[in-house]
């Protein structure tokens, strides 16, 4: 029988300490803590700043309070107690800060660490003599754990498994990998000592929450707790205006003409994070800020993933302590990072998504009472109607899935190879560890005999070649023996698939961050391009280094990277269409719509679709506006031969795969040659040849009859 939470030592001490900071837990995190004293998992949801972390934090301290009531203080070298798996390493020294604080003030002698891979090989070394009672991890450094010696005995002690940012991971490859190493952790500690860990995901809000505590306790074969907070985060939503809609670009553009509109907005903050989607465009508003706000220079950094990571780490220290007015960044700043200072965040261009967009408010305001202040930009005016769009979404709750990865074989296979590094593993023992887990639940025995197939022989296409015959069998257990082929694999662990990169440096020394290996080699000596908000001249390429010195040179190439084209979301598509379809035409009649749609409210809500109003008119005079059940096809002809507009909004992947369909369906009805091109509203079909689509067969062409058949081909 488990004891009640408030008669425990533990709450009693964490209570106390609550008090002298003026704070008290809430609901959530008690019972929470409840959950996790009780031997429980499950998974806690609240929004962003509202303490999810001290709610599985605490928790683990309550409990090893409760477990050593007369020494908790004194108690050294207790060995690994809690395993935080985070998705960002800047994360980890944040999450760590925090932790070590609560530990110092409550004079606890346990320590925290970190492990990714920015950790020093000292630091690993010390961690492998004694393991700290919190180690920060991410998905990959866990996986480099598994593949050490004897690492079964470094979980013989754990309590807690939390995994952070769990909405972030699922629907990914590293989701995955996290399963794969949850369920290795809890099988090698239950043939130990025949018990389980406690496994808690902290997630904030999305459309498939149940599902999403499925798959991360799926090894457990237990049901598991949500723990919601019940709390409501206030959000104020405001768009920046152009002076005249009739003017601002329709498609594309940066949104830099509104630049001098954030001014006012930076100078009423303490501190303004402005979001940016692509690093290319942040450093294109970075040095844009600083033309229209010389004022600013000294206050304002940038911050993306390319950038060198001891400046990086700079510009986050300065967040903290408040030194910097205003960060120009990508979603490198986009989770849990915890920067009180920030007052203000702005959005500029679509976020894609309803999820994205509320994460990047909780930037600002970030403690439970707070409210959340953002501004949304478009950089063209069409996205004024996805800022309606994420106000309605919004108000509705309607927050996208995150979509399970099922059958990964690439990542398992990696994971096969990391545990054959290590200990090894017996075939039948792990077959059924691994579908175990949700991931790789409808495993086949078939299948599985393939892959190990392929580790041991190469498979049936590369079993002529030795490179791919890594897996040795050893009395029945699978076993990688070469140091060579070892290393190898220890260097590659990971999913996250990126091109590839070049370190950036000056010539005469110190390092200004990385880019793509395909930017750098169109470049000639003497070109001038902008890094890390930097005008460098590119001077060459050495020991796959781009060797670079300073430039006063005003003109630059801004750097494009590949990737960074984020499709918009079905949830975002669907109110996108809805808020078309309260648009109308004509400003009465619009006026007349938006009451009946959503009463008074919904009008004074709505301010972008009123300014949208002029460009609504002008569509229909020349077109049509489609309703919300409405599909538009326009057809042109110009200099460059025959145009197909179709407009879904379902966002760029989806539209892709339609042009592609739409395409083969036409070339059926006559030989034809086509390119297309799609965004986020639609796409189009052009042609040297009229395109045969009219009212006689557009059903058919369009229809979902033998639509997988149509994929496949």
């Amino acid at each position: 029988m488990f004891p009640e939470l408030k008669n425990t030592i533990g709450y009693k001490i964490i209570g106390e300490w609550l008090s002298r900071k003026a704070k008290h837990p809430f609901i959530f995190q008690e019972q929470t803590w409840q959950h996790i004293i009780n031997r429980e998992s499950g998974l806690v949801n609240a929004p962003t700043g509202c303490g999810k972390t001290f709610s599985v934090f605490l928790g683990a301290i309550i409990d090893f309070i409760n477990h050593h009531p007369g020494n908790y203080k004194t108690s050294k070298n207790n060995r690994m107690q809690l395993l935080w798996i985070t998705p960002l390493r800047a994360l980890g020294k944040d999450i760590g800060r925090a932790m070590e604080e609560v530990i110092e003030e409550l004079e606890l002698s346990w320590m925290v660490g970190i492990r990714n891979g920015d950790t020093s090989i000292n630091e690993r070394a010390k961690q492998k003599r004694q393991m700290p009672e919190v180690l920060i991890i991410t998905p990959e450094s866990l996986h480099l754990l598994l593949a050490q010696k004897g690492y079964p005995e470094i979980f013989r002690t754990l309590k807690i498994i939390a995994v952070d940012e769990w909405h972030e991971l699922l629907g990914s490859k590293r989701g995955v990998q996290v399963e794969l190493a949850v369920s290795r952790i809890v099988n090698v500690q239950y043939s130990m000592l025949n018990v389980q860990c406690s496994i808690w995901g902290i997630s904030a809000t999305i459309g498939n929450l149940d599902e999403a505590k499925q798959v991360l306790l799926a090894t457990l074969k237990k049901e598991g707790v949500i723990v919601k907070s019940g709390l409501q985060k206030k959000i104020e939503v405001e768009s920046v205006m152009p002076d005249e809609i009739e003017k601002y670009p329709w498609a594309g553009h940066l949104g830099i003409k509104l630049a001098h509109k954030l001014i006012p907005i930076i100078e009423e903050s303490k501190t303004t994070l402005i979001f940016i989607n692509t690093r290319g465009m942040s450093e294109t508003w970075y040095q844009k800020l600083l033309d229209v706000y010389p004022g600013i220079a000294g206050s304002i950094a940038l911050h993306h993933g390319s950038i060198d990571m001891e400046l990086r780490t700079w510009i986050e220290d300065n967040l903290h302590t408040g030194n910097l007015k205003v960060v120009v960044c990508t979603s490198s700043l986009d989770l849990g990072v915890d920067f009180r200072p920030v007052e203000t965040v702005i959005q500029v261009g679509s976020p894609k998504g309803v999820a994205r967009f509320l994460q990047r408010a909780g930037r600002s305001g970030h403690s439970p009472d707070a409210v959340s202040k953002i501004y949304f930009l478009p950089t063209h005016s069409l996205e004024l109607i996805e800022a309606a769009a994420l106000k309605s979404a919004m108000a509705e709750n309607l927050i996208e899935s995150r979509t399970p990865m099922m059958l990964c074989y690439d990542v398992l296979i990696q994971y096969l190879n990391t545990i054959a590094i290590s200990e090894g593993f017996l075939p039948e023992e792990t077959y059924k560890e691994i579908v175990s887990t949700y991931c790789y639940q409808h495993l086949t025995k078939e299948e599985w005999v393939q892959l190990l197939h392929f580790i041991t022989e190469g498979g049936i296409a590369m079993q002529q070649y030795d490179d791919f015959k890594k897996v040795e069998i050893e009395d029945g257990i699978y076993k990688i023996k070469s140091r060579k082929v070892a290393m190898r694999h220890r260097m590659h662990i990971g999913t996250i698939v990126s091109a590839s990169m070049m370190k950036v440096k000056f010539i005469s020394g110190g390092y200004v961050g990385v880019i793509e290996e395909y930017f750098i080699s169109r470049l000639d000596p003497g070109d001038v391009f902008t890094l890390a908000g930097r005008n460098l001249e590119f001077v060459m390429i050495k020991d796959m280094t781009a060797l670079v010195r300073k430039s006063n040179s005003k003109k630059s190439i801004i750097p494009s990277w590949d990737g960074g084209r984020m499709p918009l979301s079905a949830n975002l598509g669907k109110k996108l269409r809805e808020a078309l379809d309260r648009s109308g035409v004509g400003s009465q009649e619009s006026g007349v719509r938006r009451r009946e749609a959503g009463g008074g409210s919904r009008e004074s809500s709505e301010r972008e679709l009123e300014v949208l109003q002029p460009l609504f008119d002008l569509q229909q005079s020349l077109s049509h506006v489609p309703k919300q059940h409405e599909l538009l096809i326009e057809q042109i002809e110009t200099k460059d031969g025959f145009h197909l507009f179709v407009y879904p909004f379902e966002g760029r992947l989806v539209h892709e795969a339609m042009a592609a369909i739409l395409a083969y369906r036409i070339s059926r009805i006559r030989p034809i040659t086509f390119s297309f091109a799609m965004n986020d509203y639609g796409f189009e079909l052009l042609s040297d040849q009229p395109i045969p689509v009219d009212d006689t067969n557009v059903y058919e062409l369009f229809s979902d009859e033998n639509l997988f058949n149509d994929i496949q081909r």
